[in-house]
């Protein structure tokens, strides 16, 4: 009988995997890092991110979009951005910068880092910068100060009808622009339109009333984004070749618009039996657009996308102690661990999203199933299922043998959202944080980027040790 915890991740998913898989000792390995290693090394709590994996996926998707375009004669360019609110570290900008790609930003803050970049020589005056959001005063103000300085590849992508009056206030001479278009959402949405962007029914008459004849305004690009991201269902289809008709019609009465944004959204990896096609994906809408393009007879875009998920999600990675299992009645085991998901998975609690989960050691042992519990006093501090399974499994609790688990492409959000550096629910410190790289002869390094959040550093936000 099949009773081992390998035995169950074996005929449940194909396994081991591109990133998984066991070595010698029956340890789980991740990109061919030993885990335990990591554990005998800096302890629990510990948050990684290994940093090649985000250079790697981006060459992924920039491959993609070439080979769509030679199989579909598109001739246009493509360009990658990343968009920094998924992950605004400088650690991951210095490695999404290595390989000649783009920005969008959300905010004004994130001018300042465009600025630090540019500063640093990360990105140069070639680098385009797209700023999305609702702009208002600082936002506008620092969109208008790196434009004046001399970055005439920053676009701002028109939100609103006032933000066209708004940004020619602040900015001198002639500048670039984009607009998003107002997607519709899905029928389960408890909206119609998304609160982002302009209706795709005004559009064209936004641009003839505001922007033809003004000399001071370039119209590029057309922005379109839904929140679903991009997946094989007959609303993206829809709302896509609705986007692409606005193009058409747009390009047709503006000879400078010469690029579409097709936003962001390519699903990561959430479960070890995520299955996605990128690439049919890619080439269906490439093919979408170039038809659509030559029955109008107008050039085909550039096409923009901003990838923050799929960009730096699949780095990231927790790893916990289980600590001590409670028997709360005769179904219920909870897995005490060393940490709170509320503080460093805050996902998993705030709209209950799953992160591929396993055990780190002990898969030759007998499994149970169980409950995960955070240390938090709150109820909601829990996380219960692992995707496809609707339960978790894991090898079975002994005070004597401990055990180990991990959380893997959790790299996208959990930081700015659990509020790094700040203070977190029942004051649960921040965990450690190492990054993980390896050089050109492919030899691992790591380093760590902060330790673990320490009483004095809490009680100095509390206003207990000011001066």
């Amino acid at each position: 009988m099949n009773t081992r915890y390998f035995d169950l991740i074996n005929q449940t998913y194909y396994f081991p995997q591109t990133e998984f898989n066991l070595n010698k000792d029956n340890h789980l390995q991740f990109h061919n890092i030993d885990l335990m290693k990591l554990v005998e090394q800096y302890g629990t709590p510990l948050k990684f991110t290994y940093l090649p994996q985000i250079s790697n996926n981006i060459n992924r998707a920039k491959n993609w979009f070439r080979k769509s375009m030679e199989k579909n004669k598109y001739d246009a360019k493509y360009y990658y951005c990343y968009c920094t609110k998924s992950s605004h570290f400088e650690y991951v900008m210095n490695e999404a910068f290595k390989n000649n790609i783009h920005i969008e930003t959300s905010s004004a803050f994130d001018v300042n880092i465009v600025e630090k970049l540019l500063e640093n020589g990360k990105i140069n005056k070639n680098t385009h910068v797209l700023c999305n959001g609702f702009k208002r005063d600082q936002y506008i103000d620092n969109i208008a100060r790196l434009i004046n300085n001399g970055h005439k590849n920053t676009i701002p992508i028109i939100d609103n009808y006032e933000e066209l009056d708004l940004l020619q206030g602040q900015i001198k001479g002639k500048f670039k622009i984009g607009i998003r278009i107002a997607a519709e959402e899905e029928p389960k949405f408890e909206f119609y339109t998304s609160r982002l962007g302009i209706g795709y029914k005004n559009i064209v008459a936004f641009y003839k009333k505001q922007i033809q004849e003004n000399e001071n305004l370039e119209l590029k690009m057309l922005h379109f984004f839904i929140n679903t991201g991009i997946a094989d269902t007959s609303y993206y289809w829809n709302e896509l070749v609705k986007c692409i008709k606005v193009f058409v019609a747009l390009k047709k009465e503006c000879p400078t618009l010469d690029s579409l944004n097709i936003g962001g959204g390519f699903p990561i990896k959430n479960s070890l039996a995520f299955e996605y096609d990128y690439q049919y994906m890619i080439d269906e809408i490439i093919n979408q657009i170039k038809i659509a393009c030559d029955e109008a007879e107008v050039d085909v875009p550039n096409i923009f996308t901003e990838f923050g998920s799929f960009t730096v999600g699949e780095s990231g990675g927790a790893i916990y102690q289980v600590l001590y299992q409670k028997q709360q009645n005769d179904r219920e085991k909870w897995n005490m661990i060393d940490s709170s998901f509320i503080t460093t998975l805050p996902d998993t609690w705030a709209i209950n999203k799953r992160f591929i989960m396993l055990a780190v050691n002990r898969w030759n042992d007998t499994y149970e199933r169980v409950l995960l519990g955070g240390m938090t006093c709150d109820s909601d501090d829990y996380y219960n299922s692992e995707q496809n399974m609707n339960a978790i499994y894991l090898p079975k609790y002994n005070k004597d043998k401990p055990l180990y688990i991990g959380f893997f492409n959790t790299g996208a959000y959990q930081e700015t959202i659990g509020g790094y550096g700040g203070l977190h629910h029942c004051l649960i410190p921040q965990p450690k944080h190492i990054l993980i790289d390896r050089d050109e002869n492919g030899i691992l390094a790591t380093e760590v980027f902060s330790e673990q959040q320490t009483s004095d550093q809490v009680l100095e936000i509390l206003g207990y040790n000011r001066k």
